[in-house]
């Protein structure tokens, strides 16, 4: 059984990425003993602007061992065309079985692999496992979402707390508490692409990602239609701990990115205001 995982870097903090990859390492080696991998090789994408940051992602992973059962290669692409291109440098390519999409910001659990192939082994109309997903504070973060309405994305994204006080049942449900705080798996519309394990079939089925997105909701475009290929399920068994943040505390370059791609978003899969 072979896993191929694709991790994108921008400037991404290598002290970070390099204990991402150890627990990758470590978690494959615990689905390796099960028996649910046999081969993992992993592609780290760089669509890094800082050339310094380049050559130290370089140098760091020509440094990792490798061996017959995990590979790390590293690529630099020579232009930044976004998150989802750069999972798309790689996955026209896959000979794989299941395909691990992963962010450089977020560690798995040692038996995290493990739960999440033996799910898609286990039944073949699963075509993505979605984690449970923790910050760094330990609280869990609920990144499986209902289809967005334009009033939620702005509340969550930028809104004061005070106001999303005002509204917390609203974003309750779109972010699917009342389904995704047990510990009973369940079907699920959209997933976060921080972490997507995915049958390989699947994602060649559908293409892959939609380059039209430089930065934010191709995960959720890419979730809609995996849909047409099998279940999306979300499995709290399987957990990783997220470091990343929302678009409002990055910048107004991210936020001009959010309002292009929701707009790309919506046009494409239809508006939902309220």
């Amino acid at each position: 059984m072979h896993l191929s995982v694709s991790i994108v870097l921008h400037n991404s903090p290598q002290e970070l990425l390099q204990r991402v990859l150890q627990s990758l390492l470590r978690s494959a080696r615990v689905a390796a003993a099960s028996g649910c991998v046999n081969h993992v090789t992993v592609e780290v994408v760089d669509n890094s602007s800082d050339v310094a940051c380049r050559q130290r992602g370089r140098l760091a992973i020509s440094g990792w061992p490798q061996e017959d059962f995990f590979r790390v290669c590293y690529r630099a692409l020579p232009a930044n065309c976004g998150f989802g291109a750069g999972h798309n440098s790689v996955i026209p390519a896959l000979d794989s079985d299941f395909h691990l999409v992963l962010n450089p910001d977020a560690e798995l659990a040692e038996d995290a692999l493990s739960i999440g192939l033996s799910s898609l082994a286990d039944d073949s109309g699963i075509a993505l496992v979605s984690p449970k997903v923790s910050g760094d504070d330990g609280r869990q973060e609920f990144l499986c979402k209902r289809y967005p309405s334009v009033f939620a994305l702005l509340l969550r994204a930028f809104a004061p707390r005070l106001i999303r006080r005002l509204f917390r049942k609203r974003l309750c449900r779109y972010e699917m508490r009342d389904v995704c705080i047990g510990d009973q798996e369940t079907d699920i519309l959209l997933a976060s692409g921080c972490f997507m394990l995915v049958r390989t079939a699947a994602l060649h089925a559908v293409g892959g990602f939609n380059d039209n997105y430089f930065l934010y909701f191709e995960d959720f475009d890419l979730s809609l239609r995996l849909g047409s290929q099998g279940r999306l399920v979300f499995n709290p068994a399987m957990q990783i701990i997220h470091h990343g943040g929302y678009a409002a505390s990055k910048g107004w370059q991210h936020v001009k990115y959010f309002i292009k791609s929701g707009i790309t978003f919506f046009n494409q899969h239809g508006w939902r205001w309220i």
